[in-house]
């Protein structure tokens, strides 16, 4: 494969900031990675960005 691009978004809840450290249930923390043309199109980031929302 030789991929233009990637782009990851993960979501999770983590056990630490429920129990410890925010207190709140249902507190998700969001990471994300983008590369190539996802990081360098905004077209590209926007069409992506708004399909995984």
């Amino acid at each position: 494969l030789k991929p233009q691009g990637v782009g990851v978004v993960i979501e999770a809840k983590h056990l630490c900031m429920i129990m410890r450290g925010v207190e709140k249930l249902n507190t998700v923390i969001t990471t994300s990675s983008l590369l190539g043309c996802f990081k360098d199109n905004i077209n590209t980031r926007s069409e992506f960005m708004n399909l995984i929302r």
